[in-house]
């Protein structure tokens, strides 16, 4: 490949870093990064709810009526974002909870982590990364 054939390198305005906390992303002026939305207060990307797998609002909907669960010793836990990709919060401020994978023999990676204000998180890769939930 001669040189003048080779991709230019994505720059950090290319793309939104979700897994940082929000704070590698170049955020423009109007709240959005790479045309994406992004939550002020914790600098993550922001996803419709009707852009999430089904079992994202299966989820939801288990949540908001209380269960039942289907991991009920897993489901409702305290996380602890210890990744520290969240906002900072007090300990037990934020839940977890199992959104089903179809054909997962186990619980799979997709979670839904909701906060005692009412915030909700997507992360689809078992916590390396977040996307709050609009619903």
């Amino acid at each position: 490949m001669q040189s003048g054939d080779e991709p230019a390198p994505s720059s950090p305005s290319d793309r939104i870093v979700a897994g940082d906390g929000g704070e590698q992303a170049d955020e423009q002026a109007d709240g959005q990064a790479d045309g994406q939305a992004v939550d002020p207060e914790s600098g993550l990307p922001v996803v419709a709810l009707a852009d999430l797998p089904p079992e994202a609002a299966e989820t939801l909907a288990l949540i908001d009526a209380g269960g039942p669960f289907p991991y009920p010793d897993s489901d409702g836990s305290r996380f602890g974002n210890y990744e520290g990709i969240l906002p900072e919060r007090d300990d037990g401020y934020y839940a977890e909870y199992t959104v089903e994978t179809p054909g997962s023999p186990d619980r799979g990676a997709r979670r839904i982590v909701a906060g005692d204000g009412g915030e909700l998180y997507w992360t689809e890769d078992h916590y390396a990364s977040f996307a709050v939930i609009d619903r």
